[in-house]
């Protein structure tokens, strides 16, 4: 298997080296060559299977065998041992053909846990392999960063860099990473939004000059492949718990960067029987805007009540962009140039009329998503975390085919927002689990810096160990 730049200028590479590159040289991301498919009978055979043995069979045509078979599995073992449920990704019922796909089992308590704590015992075992050290840099709106950090501390091999946009993520998401305090983990809090932390990240891995030289960058953040396929995952086990593939299913995604409904996409493209993938936004809704009236274009970054999906430029998008062209790197590569000139990117009228054809939008702000957790609480007894809630009410507003189930994705545990669940008129806020009870009293470390891509890659190239 070879992955390829979406852009279409950068040579193609292995498996592990997509990896470790993250970020194409032209400024692409990185895509398999060709996407695996399985038949109908292939997928209806797994439907015994255990997460983990279901993980295996989906990631490993990605893979292709540059991991052995064994060592594969083992890795996959060790990922979800530390997950706090054993059906890893239970499904809860709701409503009729309305179920929530529990995804904040793992040790962070937030999807990211599915991909980058595989993510981060891969990476272990590649560059134990390969005698290697390098330099972690990512960017996060809240959950990213902890996942991450969780699943590489413990790494002889790496140094973590973690962006967070100052003061506009929960005090629990913060603290869940500032108050981890091995020597190889670096917080820094950015004066600026998750975009510019973002920003930032890209721009360094496009020029890698500010490191030593026998260092390079490794990407976090979903333009790693692997976070993707770590994340397609998930939608078989959900679509198999649910009768696919001899049913149709539709799943609705709190979206922000757009990686984890992008792995939706891709589920399809492999064989589960998708009918439709609900992309869910909360004000900051430019891919609401784009898939309604194809008007992607930037706007001012607003702070909300699900800081997970405070993001304007969505990285992912890229990649389904490429899809839509046909794997047509000229054309996304003007595409994204333009973007960055213009502040508007404009759909063919074609590669339109196919992402209408598996995605629709809805978008929330503030104050319904709050009435949306006061009302389901009432209804069901179920607590939502904000997120959650706007991918709930954005299915419910959506969807008309009361015969097709449709799986909402709860992307973090109600506790790590407080905040929200005050708003939405709980007097009582969830609590943390046992092992975290006593987030509020740990010492944090971080370091305050101002926007500015010189001080921060200075930061990190004085405190490489």
């Amino acid at each position: 298997m070879k992955y390829i730049s979406t852009r279409g200028q950068s040579p193609a590479l292995s498996f592990e080296d997509a990896m470790l590159a993250g970020l194409a040289s032209d400024g692409g991301l990185y895509v398999p060559e060709k996407i695996p498919q399985f038949s109908k009978e292939e997928i209806a055979s797994w439907a015994s299977l255990s997460y983990q043995e279901l993980a295996f069979k989906v990631m490993s045509p990605f893979v292709d065998g540059e991991v052995p078979d064994d060592e594969l599995r083992e890795l996959i073992q060790k990922t979800y041992s530390t997950f706090r449920h054993d059906a890893i990704a239970p499904l809860v019922q709701t409503a009729h053909n309305e179920f929530i796909l529990e995804l904040f089992h793992g040790p962070t308590l937030a999807f990211k846990d599915f991909a980058l704590q595989f993510l981060g015992n891969l990476l272990d075992y590649v560059l134990k392999k390969k005698d290697q050290r390098v330099v972690i840099m990512g960017a996060t709106s809240g959950d990213t960063g902890s996942a991450a950090i969780e699943g590489c501390r413990h790494s002889d091999n790496v140094d973590i860099f973690i962006l967070h946009p100052h003061n506009r993520v929960s005090e629990v998401q913060r603290r869940q990473m500032t108050t981890v305090l091995q020597k190889n983990v670096f917080n820094l809090a950015l004066e600026g939004n998750f975009d510019d932390c973002q920003n930032m990240v890209k721009s360094s891995f496009g020029d890698q000059s500010f490191l030593p030289p026998d260092r390079q960058l490794v990407a976090v953040n979903s333009i790693n492949w692997v976070r993707i396929m770590a994340q397609i995952v998930y939608y078989f086990y959900a679509g198999l718990a649910l009768d696919a593939p001899h049913r149709a299913v539709s799943f609705s995604v709190p979206t922000g960067n757009f990686g984890d409904i992008f792995a939706g996409y891709l589920a399809k493209k492999m064989g589960l029987p998708i009918d439709r993938l609900v992309i869910a936004t909360n004000a900051n809704d430019i891919l609401h805007r784009c898939i309604s009236n194809n008007d992607h274009s930037l706007e001012t970054l607003v702070q909300s009540l699900s800081p997970s999906m405070d993001i304007m430029v969505s990285s992912n998008f890229e990649r389904m962009l490429f899809d839509l062209y046909d794997q047509d790197g000229g054309a996304i590569n003007n595409l994204m140039l333009n973007f960055k000139t213009t502040g508007k990117l404009i759909l063919s009228d074609l590669a339109l009329t196919k992402a209408r054809a598996v995605f629709t939008s809805y978008r929330l702000d503030d104050k319904t998503m709050t009435q949306v957790m006061t009302h389901f609480w009432e209804a069901t007894g179920y607590l939502l975390d904000p997120h959650t809630a706007i991918g709930v009410e954005a299915a419910r507003k959506t969807l008309y085919r009361q015969d097709i189930p449709v799986v909402c994705l709860s992307t973090a545990h109600p506790a790590k927002f407080p905040e929200s669940i005050r708003k939405a008129g709980f007097s009582n806020e969830p609590e943390l689990p046992r092992y975290m009870a006593d987030l509020f009293d740990r010492k944090e470390s971080y370091s305050v810096q101002p926007n500015n891509i010189e001080v921060v890659q200075q930061f990190i190239a004085d405190n490489i160990r």
